[in-house]
C-alpha cells in the first residue's frame, strides 16, 4: 500500500467520501498537514452538529440547572420545540466555531488601537505525530474549509 492509499484510507474513515482522494493527494504532493485539518475539521463539526442533534437531551438538562434554564423554559412556553432550539443553538455555535477559526488566523481584528496589536502575541495550530511529537508542521487558514466540511443533510 502507497502513502497515498494510506491516506486515502485514513480519510475515507474520517469521512470525506468522495473527496477523500483529494485531500490524500494534497497531503503526499504539497507536503500540507491536510490531516490533522480534515480531523480537527471534522471534530469542530461535531460538536456544532450535537446542539441540533442532541437538542432533546440538552433542552431537558438546561431546564432542569444551569444558566440557561430560566431563557429555555421562556422559550418552550412560547411554542417553540426542542428542535427549534437545536437549530437556533447549531447556528449560534457553527457561527462561534468559524469565528474562533478565522481569529486563530488573523487575530488582529482592528478593536485595539495598530500599536498595541502589533505588540501583542499570536497563536497557531501545530500537527502532531501520533506519538505527540511536533511534525513542525502548522494549520493555516482553517475558517477557508470549514464551510464546505460542513456536513450534507444536517444543515437546518
Amino acid at each position: 500500500m502507497t502513502e497515498l492509499d494510506t491516506l486515502t484510507a485514513l480519510f475515507s474513515a474520517l469521512g470525506a467520501d468522495t473527496d477523500a482522494r483529494d485531500w490524500a493527494e494534497s497531503e503526499a504532493e504539497e507536503g500540507l498537514p491536510q490531516l490533522a485539518r480534515y480531523r480537527l475539521l471534522r471534530t469542530v463539526w461535531q460538536d456544532v452538529d450535537a446542539w441540533s442533534t442532541a437538542a432533546p437531551q440538552w433542552v431537558d438538562s438546561y431546564r432542569a440547572d444551569g444558566a440557561a434554564a430560566g431563557a429555555v423554559a421562556r422559550a418552550l412556553t412560547a411554542g417553540l420545540t426542542p428542535e427549534d432550539l437545536g437549530t437556533l443553538a447549531r447556528e449560534i455555535a457553527r457561527e462561534t466555531a468559524f469565528g474562533v477559526l478565522h481569529a486563530l488566523a488573523a487575530p488582529s481584528d482592528g478593536s485595539l488601537p495598530a500599536e498595541i496589536e502589533a505588540r501583542l502575541p499570536g497563536w497557531r495550530l501545530a500537527e502532531l505525530d501520533a506519538e505527540g511529537a511536533p511534525t513542525g508542521r502548522h494549520l493555516d487558514a482553517l475558517h477557508e474549509d470549514f464551510a464546505e466540511l460542513e456536513p450534507k443533510g444536517i444543515t437546518p
